[in-house]
């Protein structure tokens, strides 16, 4: 009877230290959230809700128009059922890519628009994401910020596969939207301009660097950003700093240039950045 029992003992501590390698089951999703991030965690992974996501207005993103009016009519196209593309934005830093994409949740969650954010290093996963969301009610956009992909860099076929479909019919409630501050999302050599003189081996390299330049062309709706122009600059900087219920009088327009010199750009990004700056600096000095 001891032996019967010393071996039970034995047996569930051995149940108990199996249990502790075995990965900790993923959380619920919180599907009341309007936002998400896939996280990995223990080597889990799963939908971390956002629960304070960044709001921003469409109307604070300024002197891109015409790039606001097709994102815009694409997704309130998704939102109704309709025949609606993924979404590539690419261009100059700072000049609102990322912004009008989270715009977009502010103006539209109310019609069921959710967004999910996904690092590069997890496109492979894209899969996965999708089967969990694929039979919700809600319109999903994965967010991919600053997409760009290394030479070596396979992962960029998970993407490849949400974008044009595969054997599975690809989910209607699901778009892409990707920003890149390159419109070619894989790197290009010259020794890819140079199909005479080829040392890797390869029968034929044309085929890969190929398939290395079209991965941008499976994006069914391109939208490119440009720089912005001085007083473009300052018109963005003079809204921004009215926000905190300042004047962008002739000391602040100076103290804008300033500032945009110093950091060697002018951008939407580098205006807000001045603008808190700039209010900081002065709010601080009336309570002091």
């Amino acid at each position: 009877m001891e032996k019967l029992e010393h071996l039970i003992t034995r047996a569930e501590s051995l149940i108990s230290k199996l249990e502790l390698l075995l990965p900790a089951q993923a959380p619920a999703i919180d599907w009341q959230a309007k936002a998400w991030r896939w996280i990995k965690h223990h080597g889990q992974a799963t939908l971390q809700a956002v629960n304070h996501p960044h709001s921003i207005a469409l109307d604070n993103i300024q002197f891109v128009d015409r790039q606001k009016a097709e994102i815009v009519r694409n997704t309130q196209q998704f939102l109704q059922n309709l025949p609606a593309n993924h979404v590539l934005l690419t261009g100059a830093r700072g000049t609102g890519k990322s912004s009008l994409i989270k715009a977009l949740l502010s103006a539209f969650s109310t019609q069921g628009l959710r967004l999910i954010e996904v690092e590069k290093h997890d496109l492979v996963d894209l899969p996965e994401i999708v089967g969990l969301i694929r039979n919700r009610p809600e319109k999903f956009i994965i967010y991919c910020d600053d997409l760009t992909f290394e030479a070596n860099d396979t992962s960029y076929k998970a993407l490849k596969v949400i974008l044009d479909g595969s054997l599975e019919h690809a989910s209607s409630n699901v778009l892409v939207y990707a920003t890149s501050n390159r419109k070619n999302l894989m790197p290009e050599f010259i020794a890819d301009n140079l199909p005479n003189k080829d040392f890797s081996g390869e029968i034929r390299p044309s085929d890969t660097i190929e398939e290395k330049t079209a991965l941008a062309e499976r994006f069914g709706l391109w939208l490119s950003f440009y720089s912005f122009d001085q007083e473009e600059y300052l018109a963005i900087a003079s809204h921004w700093l009215s926000t905190f219920n300042l004047t962008f009088d002739d000391v602040a327009r100076q103290s804008a240039l300033s500032f945009s010199h110093a950091r060697g750009a002018r951008s939407g990004r580098v205006a807000y950045q001045f603008a808190k700056d700039y209010a900081g600096k002065r709010l601080l000095n009336t309570k002091s």
